[in-house]
């Protein structure tokens, strides 16, 4: 075990049981040790040590906004992080994420819900200064991975549709207002089922203010490349208009305005992560990966569809 996995363990056991009492709990369970984190659970309480280039004063203010959204957010147990062999670390209950091992029982209404919600509430009404989404963020250092892996002939696609995107999506200039809350990187892996029931959204790396497009934007992209079904993507975007979610018009009327900047984005960012893993671990794409280093090949072909210059 790395030094920090032994005293992130140690930190989950402290925050699990936070009166001294013997530990009847089965063994610390590793949930994830990667670059940018580290999850352990211990017991009921999961604790995570974030990027190490994660700016303490953002993360503080998201804390503040996920425990002033409790009803939407997953709260943390603890109104700030502590500092832990060099990274910040935060507490938070333990819930059960969705299944992947059962497509069919996908929380797509509830996911959508959630974000609806989310990208509703008035940025005035949390707590300042809000930063922005990271979402592109993400995508560029994707692209940056992909380049600094090696070459790769299926790296030229990928290129080619990034630099179809505007500044913006590139995340080498300001998101188009209206800037609104956002999740930033939201996939079905980001959702638990706390113990009362309740389906919450995690990870707030990536929170605060931009296109809220964004957050439907893997899904979109999915089903563009064939890989979400027709009926799981339709599900999950009646659910968000029904909510009332702005990314999109409320009216029925064609969404992919809206959605085609973020979903190629994704795409791209997708596709630049398979090709660096592939180069790394050496060996060739797997089916899903050729999807979308395919559609990136598409894309790149025809210029994205006209973005609203005010409001959704």
């Amino acid at each position: 075990m790395t030094a920090l996995l032994a005293v992130l363990t140690e930190e989950a056991g402290h925050a699990a049981h936070r009166a001294p009492r013997p530990c009847a709990c089965v063994p610390e369970v590793v949930l994830a040790d990667r670059d940018d984190a580290t999850v352990v659970r211990h017991g009921d309480t999961v604790a995570k040590a974030h990027a190490p280039d994660t700016d303490p004063v953002e993360l503080a203010v998201r804390l503040r906004v996920a425990a002033a959204l409790h009803g939407t957010l997953l709260p943390p147990l603890g109104a700030t992080a502590t500092p832990l062999h060099g990274r910040l670390v935060t507490c938070w209950e333990a819930g059960t994420p969705v299944d992947r091992d059962d497509p069919d029982a996908a929380p797509w209404e509830a996911a959508a819900t959630l974000l609806a919600r989310l990208h509703a509430t008035s940025p005035a009404e949390l707590p300042q200064p809000l930063p922005d989404m990271r979402g592109p963020a993400k995508a560029a250092r994707a692209m940056t991975r992909m380049r600094a892996a090696g070459p790769h002939p299926a790296a030229a696609p990928v290129e080619r549709a990034w630099a179809t995107l505007p500044a913006w999506a590139r995340a080498e200039a300001p998101a188009p207002l209206p800037k609104l809350l956002c999740h930033g990187d939201l996939h079905l892996g980001q959702l638990v089922r706390t113990p009362a029931g309740r389906w919450l959204l995690i990870d707030i790396d990536d929170l605060g203010l931009g296109d809220p497009a964004w957050d439907l934007a893997r899904p979109a992209a999915w089903y563009a490349c064939g890989l979400l079904a027709p009926d799981e993507w339709t599900r999950f975007l009646s659910a968000y208009r029904a909510a009332r979610g702005p990314a999109v018009p409320a009216d029925g009327t064609d969404p992919w305005p809206a959605l085609d900047v973020p979903a190629r984005a994704l795409t791209a960012q997708t596709a630049a992560l398979a090709v660096a893993k592939s180069v790394k671990e050496n060996r060739a794409l797997d089916e899903v990966e050729l999807a979308v280093v395919d559609a990136c090949d598409r894309m790149a072909a025809l210029p994205p569809e006209l973005e609203p210059t005010t409001t959704k």
